[in-house]
């Protein structure tokens, strides 16, 4: 005979979700789904002869203070459960889950569990999301330097890492993470236009070169382009007969960007001007010019130019 049970009273959300997904994650899905209010209905299966059911209606409080989550069950008749249906069931909600981060811009510290040759495979509670290589941070590259990606990827498996969810399409089945942008949600409150910054150069292109930002932990998190006009006083044709990748050099930050997260560095601005230098030279402080002997008569006057006359005349003689 089906049992059938009724059962009022209250269950804090943690004990909630690991009754209801049994993983040891139940704990992150509660603390995101908390902060909304919320209902759910999910199926608690007892064994008799048959399978019986009694079905949960859970309400989740906005209000911090209150730990407790009040739970309202009653009996509802007879049902045989299908694994593939809760997993499917859990799968949906993890798939909102990854929009409800993608909407607060929160930070998620996923787990690595592999690598293929475009990036790392980082898990989402029971969902594999996809973190392509462009989207890690600087630090891993600069910190071992002579290693390539796929070695410094194979040496990041199993550790945790701090990922921005930037798509989530469950028909499409795609889960994207970017670590460079949780980076910069940590780290670029703590720099301003005028801080001065060791760099090391990563890539080189034919209009400047992009530079990553030492950090006081000694870690490199964050990423600016030197323009090819900021490179040096003289002349750049090519950045590359200047920088090179790997290169150690010495930053300004001349314009920050937050809202495309876009910094940009100059390396002429952290030398004197030879420009300013040489008039410094030729003009003296005090505004006095010493006569050049080589342009004065014997009557101590200064001669004209050769063929000044004759450019005044021309010049005269046109219209404007």
């Amino acid at each position: 005979m089906p049992i059938f049970t009724a059962i009022q009273g209250s269950v804090t959300a943690p004990s909630f979700f690991s009754q209801l997904f049994s993983s040891n994650d139940a704990s992150s899905s509660s603390s995101l789904l908390a902060s909304h209010t919320c209902h759910f209905t999910c199926s608690k299966i007892f064994h008799k002869s048959r399978h019986s059911f009694s079905t949960l209606k859970v309400s989740v409080s906005e209000n911090p203070n209150q730990s407790a989550t009040t739970a309202t069950a009653f009996s509802t008749g007879v049902v045989e459960a299908s694994p593939d249906g809760i997993r499917q069931a859990r799968r949906s909600a993890d798939w909102k889950a990854a929009r409800a981060y993608i909407d607060s811009g929160s930070i998620y510290e996923g787990r690595i569990e592999g690598f293929n040759n475009g990036g790392l495979l980082i898990r989402f509670y029971s969902l594999l999301g996809f973190l392509p290589f462009p989207q890690l941070s600087p630090s891993h590259s600069c910190k071992e330097p002579e290693k390539t990606i796929h070695e410094i990827a194979k040496g990041l498996i199993g550790s945790r890492i701090s990922v921005k969810v930037i798509q989530a399409e469950e028909e499409n089945r795609k889960l994207i993470f970017s670590e460079r942008e949780a980076s910069w949600l940590k780290f670029s409150k703590r720099i301003n236009v005028g801080d001065i910054f060791a760099g090391r150069v990563g890539s080189v292109e034919d209009y400047g070169a992009f530079v990553h930002l030492l950090f006081p932990d000694g870690l490199y998190h964050l990423t600016g382009l030197v323009h090819v006009s900021e490179v040096s006083w003289d002349l750049v044709q090519d950045v590359r007969d200047v920088l090179s990748e790997g290169d150690k050099v010495k930053v300004k930050i001349v314009n920050i960007d937050r809202q495309k997260s876009r910094i940009t560095l100059s390396i002429k601005q952290l030398e004197e001007d030879p420009l300013l230098e040489t008039l410094d030279k030729v003009i003296p402080q005090d505004g006095s010019v010493d006569p050049d002997p080589s342009t004065m008569n014997s009557s101590g006057t200064i001669e004209p130019l050769p063929g000044l006359e004759a450019i005044i005349e021309e010049l005269l003689i046109e219209e404007g």
